[in-house]
């Protein structure tokens, strides 16, 4: 890692929105930093009669607008860094789509890879008894992020429901749908980014068949993937961390999926129906209309954000482009559509699975998605509209946009509560 830490990295935006809008310093000061963070250590029971300790962390960043909301990672290289930097995206996420959350997350160091079924679990309910004081439906709310899943949110909402002596459904989102989870939470993520390029191809001239390239093909990266081959688009390059795939003529979209749900990596396709193996660090910049980096931060950096040759960027990965890309990219006139508003919809599902829960009455997918594609298509055209009106990038209009909000919520608290609100 550099000298400046990703939430260094991360507070350049906060400093150039702000330089657009006229707010108080003080709203400005309460932004940088987390609420609280907290860090434990889980100790479980292995299946070898052992036990093992593993890092975790909970951060809610700011709870102005609402409870905190944010998913919980597990992967091997997760630090209070990455967390408190999520959090703060899941901040501006929030007031972007104008959902009535604050912004959360939370990790355990641990590559789920290496733990049996039994193992994962008992990590999951050790993750929810440290935090459960900390997690609450109307406090902090949880959800699936990188390697973890529904089945672990099962287990998690569980755990808590023991915890407190009462169902408690609303306290995660992501659950399976026999636990009170949602229609739509699937594809959420991609959706959105699928329903927001679609709203804005005309204004960003795109044409009706694009060539895509897919970084990344984990959940988010695979149903983007198979929404833009359904509209008409063609995929000519994926990548997962096994290496990627090429096509000029367009990759068999169908043979990528079976792949991966045969637990095989992308590059086991090559050779099939004219795929060719490429090396990943080159897939950013292959020759392509759309980029999606769907893997993970820090993807696009100064050192190749000058090989891009998408006329657009579709952020479904949280910050995969860095400071420093953003400015080469915006001189190369390439369009980023940021993270905050590009992955939003996986939030944005996670919040009508919260009010389904709440309500106890459920939506069918055909409302959801209409939901989705409402909300989506109202918050792009306006942070469309912000863009040109002070003619800067998509990303800082989105956190103008997001900040605005923010802004007159903490305003709205006064000023004896300014700080511990």
């Amino acid at each position: 890692m550099s000298e400046e830490s990703l939430l260094d990295n991360a507070l350049v935006r906060l400093d150039a929105a702000a330089a657009h809008l006229n707010i108080d310093p003080d709203v400005i000061e309460k932004l940088k930093f987390p609420r609280e963070t907290t860090k434990v250590r889980l100790m479980i029971r292995m299946d070898d009669g052992s036990r093992k300790s593993f890092l975790a962390w909970r951060c809610r960043y700011d709870d102005t607008r609402g409870p905190t909301k944010g998913g919980i990672r597990f992967h091997p290289e997760a630090d209070v860094d990455e967390v408190e930097t999520l959090a703060f995206w899941m901040t501006f996420k929030c007031a972007v789509m104008n959902l009535p959350y604050g912004g959360g997350k939370g990790a355990v160091q641990v590559d789920p890879r290496t733990l049996s079924k039994a193992e994962l679990e008992r990590l999951s309910r050790a993750y929810m008894q440290a935090f459960a004081r900390i997690i609450g439906p109307d406090r902090d709310i949880p959800a699936p992020d990188v390697y973890t899943n529904s089945m672990i949110m099962g287990w998690m909402a569980d755990e808590y429901a023991q915890i407190v002596g009462r169902a408690e459904p609303a306290v995660i989102t992501g659950k399976p749908i026999a636990l009170g989870g949602s229609l739509g939470r699937g594809d959420a993520t991609a959706r959105g980014g699928f329903y927001l390029v679609r709203h804005l191809a005309e204004d960003l001239g795109l044409s009706k068949s694009m060539r895509v390239a897919v970084q990344g093909f984990g959940n988010a990266g695979q149903h983007i993937a198979r929404l833009l081959v359904g509209d008409g688009h063609k995929v000519v390059a994926v990548s997962d961390s096994s290496g990627a795939v090429y096509s000029k003529e367009g990759l068999h979209v169908d043979v990528l999926l079976e792949a991966k749900a045969n637990g095989k990596p992308v590059s086991s396709t090559a050779g099939q129906g004219g795929h060719e193996l490429i090396d990943a660090k080159d897939l950013v910049g292959v020759d392509c209309d759309l980029l999606v980096p769907a893997a993970l931060e820090n993807m696009i950096h100064s050192k190749n954000a000058k090989t891009v040759k998408a006329k657009l960027v579709l952020e479904l990965a949280n910050g995969p482009v860095t400071p420093e890309a953003d400015a080469l990219l915006a001189e190369s006139g390439v369009v980023v559509l940021p993270d905050i508003l590009a992955n939003a919809g996986g939030v944005t599902v996670s919040y009508f699975e919260w009010v389904q829960n709440r309500q106890g009455y459920y939506w069918t997918e055909e409302e959801i998605h209409d939901r989705l594609r409402t909300i989506t298509e109202r918050e792009g055209r306006a942070i469309w509209n912000v863009s040109r009106e002070k003619d800067v990038t998509m990303r800082t209009a989105a956190y103008v946009h997001a900040l605005g909000r923010l802004a007159e919520a903490i305003e709205a608290h006064g000023t004896q509560s300014f700080f511990t609100s």
